[in-house]
């Protein structure tokens, strides 16, 4: 079983437009609403791939009923701490005309003491039969920065983690499995630029050296780079037939990698899952709705190459 679990879930709006001009009105052609941010992406993922998954997240009343039915449709399993904050809305823009995205993020607001115990009592109850877990997401304001390393003190279960900055560098201690920053979240977690290849190897290793089995760090539609003590390795993502929204490819390269994890497949093997789920997402209008037989076969073709 797998558990994904997250602090900042959003309701998302996405607007499509035959041509968006700034500064003027927008009409656009087409509107959808779908639950979403990283924790809702991941869980959506793990469970349209097949996987046995429990979703962990607070969410707001006001929407808290609108997801648990796109939940029951998408076939989701998931503990939702309700809680009388408003969720956070996040719009993505597509312009048709030039295939450009614009994402308009809202931060999660403070989640009180009483929601975040109830967070860590379903974590400690699920994880106790879970194979391996995700943690995914920013953390909200006032919540400590240590909330990532102290839920995985409560698990023995393989962790998959995606964050930055300080909740990624305090939990290292835990030895996770792997993180999986992007460049531009290693270089604000590390504090330093990471303008060429050799600089950017030599900053996953040192997550290697912190605690991480593996690093995995991701570079848009550019290569995929990843690092344990064994080695460093350069994946090459499979080119986009068609672009349509690429919201949550991270999302659902973690739930590749965590459900062939889960599956028997080696750390290599896993990553390259990831990444041609992550290009199948690309191709979906809603985020996470992937097909497991089209990811197996698709991760065939990503190149391996040992640095």
């Amino acid at each position: 079983m797998i558990v994904a679990a997250g602090l900042t879930p959003a309701w998302q709006q996405i607007l499509r437009f035959d041509s968006l001009r700034l500064g003027e009105v927008n009409r656009a052609v087409e509107a959808h609403w779908c639950a979403s941010g990283k924790v809702f992406n991941v869980g959506i993922a793990l469970s349209r791939l097949g996987a046995e998954c429990r979703l962990i997240s607070p969410i707001g009343r006001d929407v808290a009923d609108l997801v648990l039915c796109e939940f029951e449709n998408l076939g989701v399993r998931s503990r939702l701490i309700r809680h009388t904050e408003p969720t956070r809305v996040c719009t993505t823009l597509l312009d048709s005309a030039t295939g450009m995205v614009t994402e308009l993020v809202e931060n999660a607001r403070p989640l009180a003491s009483d929601c975040l115990g109830q967070f860590v009592a379903a974590w400690t109850e699920e994880c106790a039969s879970a194979d391996v877990v995700v943690l995914s997401g920013s953390l909200p304001t006032g919540t400590r920065s240590t909330f990532y390393r102290d839920l995985l003190r409560k698990t023995r279960s393989r962790s998959v983690l995606d964050a930055r900055g300080p909740e990624l560098i305090t939990a290292l201690e835990c030895r996770p499995f792997l993180v999986k920053p992007n460049r531009e979240e290693l270089i604000r977690t590390l504090g330093r630029p990471l303008d060429d290849d050799q600089s950017l190897v030599t900053g996953m290793r040192e997550l290697n050296e912190r605690g991480a089995d593996w690093v995995v760090v991701t570079e848009g539609k550019r290569a995929v780079w990843a690092s344990s003590h064994e080695g460093q390795w350069r994946l090459q993502p499979l080119p986009l037939p068609r672009l349509i929204n690429p919201i949550g490819c991270g999302d659902c390269l973690a739930a590749g990698i965590a459900w062939a994890m889960s599956e028997g497949r080696d750390p290599l093997e896993s990553i390259r899952v990831g990444i041609a789920a992550a290009a199948q997402n690309a191709g979906e209008l809603l985020p996470g709705r992937l097909d497991a037989a089209k990811a197996l076969d698709d991760a065939r073709r990503v190149q391996v190459e040992e640095l």
